[in-house]
């Protein structure tokens, strides 16, 4: 008899709430993640480093100078048949002053091999 009462006693009272268990004391009633954070993207590369250079001007010599020469040559009708002698003199920086010029560089100096020079030049070289 005592499993009859019970039963009326469950259909009876609509007023209980829900048997829905309760977060553990000190638990944040929230979700768990499905599963961990996505990584971060990675960086984007950076440019390489053209040893011994930073800022180059007329008057500058080495192998910041050099390696400036170079690209210079692969750019069409800029530096063409210029001398490669790791001196940066009037053709360097006039041919500089015409990369410049054709590519809307406008950060650096005219005719001085600056950063955003350096950068547009190596986008468009090896």
């Amino acid at each position: 008899m005592s499993g009859l009462i019970l039963a009326s006693w469950l259909l009876v009272d609509d007023d209980r709430p829900s048997a829905v268990p309760s977060p553990p004391s000190g638990q944040p009633d929230r979700p768990l993640p499905d599963s961990p954070a996505p990584p971060a993207p990675p960086a984007p590369p950076s440019l390489p480093e053209i040893p011994g250079t930073g800022v180059l001007r007329q008057g500058d010599s080495g192998h910041g100078v050099y390696e400036l020469q170079v690209r210079l040559q692969q750019v069409p009708n800029i530096y063409d048949g210029g001398a490669i002698d790791g001196r940066y003199g009037l053709e360097v920086r006039a041919a500089v002053a015409r990369f410049q010029e054709r590519y809307g560089i406008r950060g650096d100096e005219t005719g001085i091999y600056g950063d955003d020079t350096r950068h547009a030049l190596m986008l468009r070289t090896k």
